[in-house]
């Protein structure tokens, strides 16, 4: 019995050896991608998944000598196993980083900076720099985002109402809606419809674009990275909440906008209580199938106008992506070469154009003359919108205890019952605890 096990043992050995050299002969080369754009992703309609699959099959057939091994979970099941690959430095060759993640990644030498992977790509320059922000740590660059990008801050508009209240093109500055404001008070109906039930939409939102204005992007990350003496009761903060008092108590807004949420919001919009909705891309979706038919040929989009004083930055939406593509620290050689080039691939012109072709959505990487005409005006012109200029989602990146202070605030503020300085104080003290 001993030598039956004895001559298996010698076959599985020459077999296993003959495989090995069959690989080697072959010019194989693994690299290993975990990812959670599944299947049932593309069957539910997400087209952020579709274009990331359609990419990745592409990428695999400019490269026959590359066996990519993809684990493919759900969204939950893949963020516990990353969790767990991490822990064990473990990580696949390329793998997926949520933006939570990547200082810990950082500092457990998991993953590799990318800045210059991106500056020697042909399409480098055509990456929204805006959208980096998840993905660095110490000014370096340590993934690459992925998918398709959506917006926090939009206004949608009735178009036609407001040609009637003297604006043929949305207003570029709040003093101008200050003026159209007084038209559709005498027609009975808000300017503005807006949501503030859960807290978090005013953030997300409205301040979140606001405070840009007023503050630009060095301050929001100082604030992140604790550099700088950066601080909530800065100036140019407290103007920002000062403007977003004064604009929800000016009374362009719906009475109730402290008591029903985002979802009663757009509906009032929907059904003409209102001029326009200050709201997000998951509403936008809303609105394009149940809107009337032709209150969605009229519906145009625009950023928030610009408040007087505000000079840091100039029509920006609060716009982002979570996660992007990196490489672990472990690659060299031909792999990383190939690493390199796959996730530059997967998240450039092939991606991104695919996407805005087929769906009009739009990726990390910018495409030009794209052709819309196949898609609605609302459709083509929500597209064209996310070309704005992009900055921070605040409550994507301050600290959570920080941000539930602020919002409690923030909607006290807007009731009128707590002046600006005061939530600026109490967002510095939660800040500092």
């Amino acid at each position: 019995m001993k030598k039956v096990f004895i001559v298996i043992a010698v076959v599985c050995g020459v077999l296993f050896l003959g495989c090995q050299k069959k690989n080697v002969a072959d010019g194989k080369i693994t690299l290993t991608f975990h990812h959670f754009s599944t299947e049932q992703e593309v069957r539910d309609g997400n087209a952020g998944a579709t274009a990331f699959r359609y990419a990745i099959a592409e990428w695999e057939k400019e490269h026959p000598n590359v066996i990519l091994e993809q684990t493919v979970l759900d969204n939950d099941s893949w963020k516990v196993k990353m969790a767990a690959l991490a822990s064990a430095n473990d990580l696949p060759d390329v793998a997926l980083v949520q933006g939570m993640w990547t200082k810990e990644w950082v500092a457990n030498k998991l993953i590799s900076p990318l800045d210059e992977v991106i500056k020697a790509s042909p399409h480098g320059s055509k990456y929204k720099d805006g959208l980096f922000a998840p993905f660095r740590v110490d000014g370096a660059i340590y993934g690459i985002p992925i998918l398709a990008t959506g917006t926090c801050t939009v206004v949608a508009y009735d178009s036609q109402l407001w040609a009637e209240a003297g604006y043929p093109s949305f207003p570029t500055t709040w003093e101008e809606v200050e003026k159209a404001a007084a038209y559709f008070k005498s027609k009975g109906i808000d300017t503005f419809s807006f949501g503030n039930a859960g807290q978090w939409q005013i953030n997300s939102t409205f301040l979140s674009a606001v405070g840009d204005r007023f503050t630009g992007s060095d301050w929001f990350f100082n604030i992140i990275d604790r550099k700088n003496g950066a601080s909530f009761e800065d100036k140019p903060f407290v103007d920002a909440l000062r403007f977003t008092q004064k604009a929800f108590l000016s009374g362009m807004f719906n009475k109730d906008f402290n008591a029903v949420n985002n979802e009663v919001a757009r509906d009032y919009f929907i059904n003409g209580q209102s001029a326009a909705v200050i709201c997000g891309n998951w509403d936008i979706t809303y609105i394009g199938q149940y809107a009337d038919p032709e209150l969605k040929d009229r519906i145009k989009f625009a950023p928030i106008p610009q408040p007087a004083g505000a000079s840091a930055t100039s029509g920006t939406h609060a716009a982002g992506n979570g996660m992007g593509l990196t490489l672990n620290t472990k690659l060299e050689g031909e792999k990383l070469d190939l690493a390199k080039d796959l996730i530059l691939y997967i998240t450039g012109p092939v991606f991104a154009e695919y996407l805005a072709s087929n769906y009009a959505q739009t990726g990390a990487c910018a495409v030009d003359n794209v052709d819309l005409s196949k898609f609605d005006s609302f459709t083509a012109d929500f597209y064209r919108f996310n070309e704005n200029p992009i900055c921070q989602i605040y409550d994507s990146f301050m600290d959570g205890a920080v941000v539930s202070v602020m919002n409690i605030g923030l909607q006290e503020m807007l009731n009128g019952e707590k002046a600006p300085e005061q939530v600026a104080s109490e967002s510095q003290a939660a800040y500092l605890k």
